[in-house]
């Protein structure tokens, strides 16, 4: 069996290694300004409390898994999200209220407010409509006009599997971003494709085998979290599936059976005599406009 040459960026100890850490700081900075359209927002960030109440005690607390600021002061949050939640959006505009609310000043204050981006990043789908649509980019906006009508407040969701870009297809630092997030696990040395400064220290950061025995024995157990995770969530899909296919057949069936009614019809013979031999009831052939 194989064992894993780098670390999986999915798990909570994997995400927060790679962009959660002073020392890999370099390795966030790029990430989010290649998000961001190449626009670079930042050149330098802090780190700041990733855990948040509520304007009272009896609130809901927030644990963001990395939150930062950049040289403007404005606000970054960054989330991983390995399975879709019923609210997850709810949950995204719920987690933008705390660095909007806590840049309220006491006294005099002209609520001018700096910038927040909220950017998740999703093991899972929510739009099926567009296979290939998988970088979303949400800011408030005048439905009237179609222009943006307030541009501080940014959400940005990556679905991931729809990213399916080979490596010889990989442009743009976007690109190349996602290839790796999506890939590193599975991969056995660093692509050829990214030469850049910051894939070296990432692919340098992410070498299990250079872990010390602390930062291992917390990675396999995130890891374990991980695999029972993804374990409830592929039984869970297979028993949909299944389920999905069991009742296909039996639709068909009965589709089946319903014309074979309507031939039966056709030359004349009764319903008691189509009931007997397709199996659906008299009730059922008279909702279809059989005579009695």
């Amino acid at each position: 069996m194989r064992e894993d040459r780098y670390v999986n960026p999915y798990t909570d100890f994997g995400f927060k290694m790679l962009f959660g850490t002073e020392m890999n700081k370099e390795l966030l900075i790029s990430f989010i300004n290649s998000l961001l359209g190449g626009k670079e927002i930042i050149r330098d960030l802090k780190f700041l409390n990733s855990e948040h109440l509520g304007t009272s005690e009896r609130d809901r607390r927030a644990v963001f898994d990395v939150y930062c600021e950049n040289e403007q002061g404005e606000k970054i949050l960054i989330e991983m999200q390995k399975a879709e939640q019923q609210f997850f959006k709810d949950r995204s505009l719920y987690y933008s209220t705390f660095p909007i609310r806590e840049q309220g000043r006491k006294g005099e204050w002209n609520y001018e407010l700096k910038a927040v981006y909220v950017i998740s990043v999703l093991n899972f789908t929510f739009d099926d409509s567009d296979s290939e649509y998988y970088h979303h980019k949400v800011q408030l906006m005048d439905v009237h006009t179609g222009k943006i009508f307030y541009d501080k407040l940014t959400f940005v969701y990556l679905e991931m599997p729809k990213f399916m870009k080979s490596e010889n297809e990989l442009e743009t630092m976007f690109d190349k971003w996602l290839f790796v997030l999506r890939n590193l696990s599975r991969l056995m040395q660093r692509p050829a494709a990214l030469q850049e400064r910051v894939f070296v220290k990432l692919f340098e950061t992410a070498e299990i085998a250079k872990f010390t025995k602390e930062q291992y024995e917390e990675y396999e157990e995130s890891l374990k979290v991980y695999r029972d995770w993804k374990n409830t969530i592929d039984t869970a899909v297979n028993k949909a599936e299944n389920k999905g296919r069991a009742e296909g057949r039996a639709e068909g069936e009965k589709q089946k059976q319903i014309e074979i009614a309507f031939n039966m019809k056709n030359r004349g013979m009764g319903i008691d005599v189509i009931s007997e031999v397709t199996g659906l009831s008299e009730y059922e052939l008279k909702k279809l406009g059989f005579d009695s």
